[in-house]
């Protein structure tokens, strides 16, 4: 697996965000360089231990999925290489794999969710409402049941520490303007589609996903940050699924399940893991990449 990345300082370039994962550098005109590290966040808390080769796996299948949707809608892939950025080879070691140049856009105030099967907070909000986010759902689900149709399902971005909040369709139009609202949710939905079948039949359930978009110098929509990765999806062996249960998943979810055995509170700081969780995680989105991508 390698040495584990938890954070970056690279000499010579301005750090402008440090995010749940990414570090994200000042690369010049209008250009970011991107570092996934092998931190780890889960219910919007970074953990005090990396994952490692986490962030590798995490570049690979984004880069993966964002040559299969160029043709769908631009992305923030820039093609540049690493080292006209990072020129010191030994700095760039240590980001081979895990970093990439990208367009520096407008990023879009919501985080569009596509959720295929009932699961998380949309169970949470159907059990409670027989909705999820506005939108009513036949009644007598279960929890993990696939849905009917797959449903967008927004929500607005909370800084670190904070919790993002679920939308409904009208807020995030109010939010972003009807039309661009509305070419978020179909570009949305109309990936999710494709990703999960082909997802499907390579033995992973792609049960509900995040995407981010952003606007570039000219106004056009844009894909960028990651796409349907590990940390942003859910993904499920589908020869372990079946409704009425959580399913085991090749994601952090494994994480997630074992800090609800915990006495805590879901703020910082987040309780450290045991190894036998890092190393059982690690093998899950290694597995992950292997199935999808080869």
């Amino acid at each position: 697996m390698g040495d584990a990345l938890f954070e970056t300082d690279l000499a010579g370039l301005t750090l402008v965000h440090r995010g749940k994962v990414r570090d994200i550098y000042d690369a010049g005109d209008d250009r970011l360089l991107i570092v996934t590290t092998d931190r780890l966040s889960a219910f919007d808390v970074v953990l005090p231990d990396p994952i490692p080769g986490k962030g590798r796996v995490l570049t690979a299948v984004s880069n993966f999925w964002f040559r299969r949707t160029r043709d769908r809608i631009g992305n923030h892939l820039t093609g540049t290489p690493l080292a006209e950025v990072v020129p010191d080879a030994a700095q760039r070691a240590a980001l081979e794999g895990r970093a990439v140049v990208v367009r520096r856009l407008e990023p879009l105030p919501v985080e569009a969710i596509v959720r295929g099967y009932l699961i998380g907070s949309g169970w949470k909000d159907y059990r409670r409402t027989g909705a999820v986010c506005g939108i009513a759902l036949p009644p007598g689900l279960r929890q993990a049941e696939r849905l009917p149709e797959p449903i967008f399902t927004p929500s607005t971005k909370a800084a670190i520490g904070a919790h993002d909040e679920n939308i409904d369709f009208e807020r995030t139009a109010a939010l972003l303007g009807a039309d661009l609202a509305g070419q978020v949710r179909e570009v949305s939905l109309r990936i999710y589609r494709e990703a999960a079948e082909y997802a499907r039949a390579r033995g992973i359930l792609i049960a509900d996903t995040k995407f981010e978009f952003g606007l570039d110098a000219d106004g056009r929509l844009t894909l960028m940050d990651e796409v349907l990765t590990p940390d942003s999806s859910r993904f499920w062996p589908a020869d372990q699924y079946r409704t009425g249960i959580s399913p085991p998943s090749f994601d952090k979810q494994y994480v997630r399940d074992y800090l609800e055995t915990l006495d805590w509170d879901k703020t910082a700081p987040g309780p450290r893991l045991p190894a036998e969780v890092i190393r059982r995680t690690a093998e899950k989105y290694r597995e992950a990449e292997r199935r999808l991508i080869g």
